[in-house]
């Protein structure tokens, strides 16, 4: 059971208008090594794991994941609030506008849509965990690659938090599959 609360786990609270780091954020909610994918990764994969101790710990940071989807979200809304058509055609952001208008949608920073085929659940508990220490590693390497594209210290707060919290679950997922690999899974 997931209960919301109506609030992101770190404030976002961007002042300026930055289309073109919009266009570059949007990766992280819909991209190959983005917060949706990882989301929908370990919700799936939860499903496999061996006991309560790894499905927990995946539906807890797959739940978390949401979260951070939120924010991205969040941050893409208010980099492109009140801009103008002309200014999103200038960004190349025009044929993001034409299907989707000022929605947010799923794609990475080329505009590549959101697969399910960014993700594996192969049933194994420990080649699942391995992948999804390495997912972890290449969406940290995703954020620092965005914090070098920005100096807004209102994104760089946001970017900062979420890339701590890819290092955290990283090791969450490498406790759990040192703990499997003990029990012999």
């Amino acid at each position: 059971m997931f209960k919301y609360v109506k609030h992101t786990n770190y404030p976002v609270n961007i002042k300026k208008k930055d289309l073109r780091m919009a266009k570059y954020l949007i990766t992280q909610f819909g991209g190959a090594n983005g917060e949706l994918g990882a989301a929908m990764r370990y919700f799936s994969q939860k499903f496999s794991m061996p006991d309560d101790f790894g499905k927990s710990l995946l539906n807890d940071i797959a739940t978390e994941e949401l979260g951070h989807c939120e924010m991205i979200a969040s941050m893409v809304h208010q980099l492109t609030k009140n801009a103008s058509l002309k200014e999103l055609e200038n960004a190349g952001l025009g044929s993001y506008f034409t299907d989707h208008g000022k929605g947010i949608y799923p794609i990475d920073a080329s505009g590549v849509p959101f697969t399910v085929s960014y993700f594996a659940v192969t049933g194994d508990p420990i080649a699942d965990i391995v992948e999804d220490m390495a997912a972890e590693q290449k969406a940290r390497a995703t954020y620092e690659n965005l914090i070098d594209l920005t100096e807004d210290e209102d994104v760089l707060r946001v970017l900062l938090f979420l890339r701590q919290r890819e290092v955290v679950h990283f090791n969450r997922f490498k406790e759990l599959y040192e703990y499997y690999k003990k029990k012999g899974y």
